[in-house]
């Protein structure tokens, strides 16, 4: 008797337990949509080359209210111009700081100081 306590139940003693079942699926299959809110207002604060951070900005919101509705193909759209607006609004932003600092330290551009 004591080995029967400590037996787990095979599933045929399991079955008389066992009601009708159902199977819920909740979400899509695929991945979540990410709208890069946070690297947009990053971007639009600090950034903001030619007003790319903006547009990059206005297309993370559209994309987080899609995904909000359920739209996720327009979701997934907008997602994706953000995200290239965002590398594009990095990338040239970086650049034009490169120039910049490379110029300074060449001395092509100088810095006027109060004194002078």
């Amino acid at each position: 008797m004591e080995g029967k306590v400590n037996q787990p139940m095979v599933d045929r003693e399991l079955d008389s337990f066992r009601g009708p079942s159902t199977v819920v699926t909740i979400g899509t299959s695929g991945s979540p949509v990410s709208d890069h809110v946070l690297w947009s207002l990053f971007n639009f604060v600090l950034c903001n080359f030619c007003c790319l951070g903006f547009l990059a900005l206005v297309f993370s919101v559209k994309s987080r209210d899609c995904k909000a509705v359920g739209d996720v193909h327009r979701a997934e759209h907008y997602s994706l111009t953000s995200r290239n607006l965002n590398i594009m609004t990095t990338s040239l932003s970086i650049l034009t700081f490169v120039v910049l600092f490379g110029l300074l330290v060449a001395g092509v551009i100088r810095i006027p100081h109060c004194g002078e």
